[in-house]
């Protein structure tokens, strides 16, 4: 089965989100740049990382470092918390003191397991994600700063007092992770090149050339990697852009269709009545309501 990259849909700037799933949830082999934690709240969650097949039991905490490839069996009568952050939102460069390890060593380098950790740690850790995952549901005045402070807390606590993994990675897994660490430097390249320039026209030709491939190899390269093509992303993008803006901003459509990079509004309300379901007006009277 091939691995595909997963892009999680976050609200607004605020890179991190909380969610709970049932064991009936099959989730196929993917990746991502954000680091995962699973807490299982009832029930045995199933996880495949690698070649192995591992039981979180209920009580129990497992994270996914960035990049590393996991998936979900079937897990009857169980339910997880999945909590999902970018690291960018800690500002390492201007944080991380010169004996500090990076945050990504500290979560490929940590043990995952809460089996393996100390009970102080557990409990810590525990009451740490169940007030994250209460004030991500909440819309109090000041949320995200309180969100913000929790989760420094909790890679505080990962800092000071999560083990380092005893288990030695095999060489095999070694060397495909690294490869997916390669392709996730260069998908994320190119992330960032859309999120800096999604309002401009971006042809197939301009994206290949910033990325140092042919046409053709971008396009197979793309896809391979995230199971959809270059342009089908941009304009999902481009259409996320245009419901945030629905949301929060009382412009007139062709703004809207012009500051999430459409070049005109016709195209716009057709992609997005093609993907959304309804036109760029209902949307945004919805939300109203």
């Amino acid at each position: 089965m091939s691995m595909y990259l997963e892009r999680p849909e976050f609200e607004g700037n605020l890179l991190f989100r909380a969610f709970t799933n049932d064991g009936m949830t099959i989730v196929y082999p993917h990746w991502h740049k954000e680091v995962e934690i699973i807490y299982s709240i009832r029930g045995t969650v199933n996880i495949g990382v690698g070649d192995e097949i591992l039981h979180v039991a209920e009580g129990e905490i497992y994270f996914f470092a960035s990049g590393e490839p996991h998936y979900f069996l079937a897990s009857p009568d169980s339910e997880r918390i999945v909590y999902q952050f970018d690291l960018s939102l800690f500002d390492e460069k201007n944080l991380k003191l010169a004996k500090d390890c990076s945050l990504i060593e500290l979560f490929e380098t940590g043990e995952k397991h809460s089996l393996k950790w100390s009970k102080s740690l557990i409990i810590d850790t525990k009451k740490l994600l169940q007030q994250l995952f209460e004030e991500y549901g909440n819309q109090h005045v000041g949320k995200n700063y309180a969100l913000f402070s929790l989760l420094f807390q909790l890679v505080t606590t990962f800092y000071r007092r999560l083990p380092q993994t005893q288990t030695k990675v095999k060489k095999g897994a070694k060397a495909s992770t690294i490869k997916y660490k390669e392709n996730l430097e260069q998908l994320d390249r190119i992330f960032t090149y859309v999120e800096n320039h999604y309002e401009e026209s971006i042809t197939l030709e301009e994206i290949s050339k910033y990325s140092g491939f042919s046409s053709y190899y971008f396009t197979r390269f793309f896809k391979a990697n995230t199971g959809t093509t270059f342009m089908s992303f941009l304009a999902e993008y481009r259409i996320n852009q245009a419901k945030f803006i629905l949301a929060n901003e009382k412009v007139p459509m062709i703004e809207v269709a012009e500051k999430s990079g459409f070049a005109s509004v016709k195209t716009f309300h057709h992609v997005f009545k093609e993907q959304v379901g309804i036109s760029p007006l209902k949307y945004r009277n919805k939300i109203i309501e």
